[in-house]
């Protein structure tokens, strides 16, 4: 028998030619995540809202967009300067859920090794959808981090 778990993690990986100092300035508030987000490009017309201080616990941004971008918000748990951001998503369109997930950087020489990562519990029968996920995440967090690279390494 087959059986899908509720567990759902997923995470990738890039180096990046520049110090954790620089990347973490990409990473470190809502503002600056977006600027790399991949998902802000499924909407240029999509509402942003943010609140709280940017670069600090409860920085946050709310979204609402078409049907391929949903709405939720993506709030800011734990920082740790020039190291890791943790975030919770709260979606609430096009279904309810929530989702945490964290930055990592890792100090390797003159570069940085950046692991993103996102965990969430997926109830039947959406977890049944989380082996068709791994294809979407890898090319969203690819997009997403290559941009990154290619702003931390200005």
């Amino acid at each position: 028998m087959f059986a899908i778990g509720k567990d759902y993690h997923f995470e990738k990986s890039i180096t990046i030619n520049a110090p954790a100092e620089k990347v973490y300035q990409n990473i470190s508030s809502m503002r600056s995540f977006n600027n790399w987000n991949p998902w802000m490009k499924l909407d240029p017309n999509m509402k942003i809202d943010y609140s709280g201080n940017s670069g600090q616990l409860g920085d946050q941004y709310c979204w609402d967009g078409n049907d391929d971008a949903g709405a939720g918000c993506h709030i800011i748990t734990a920082l740790v300067p020039n190291q890791k951001q943790s975030t919770k998503m709260l979606f609430s369109r096009p279904f309810e859920s929530d989702a945490t997930s964290n930055i990592i950087l890792t100090p390797q020489g003159s570069t940085t090794k950046v692991t993103w990562d996102m965990d969430c519990e997926l109830d039947y029968p959406m977890n049944l959808m989380s082996i068709f996920m791994d294809g979407q995440m890898d090319k969203s967090y690819g997009s997403g981090l290559e941009t990154l690279k290619q702003l931390s390494e200005k």
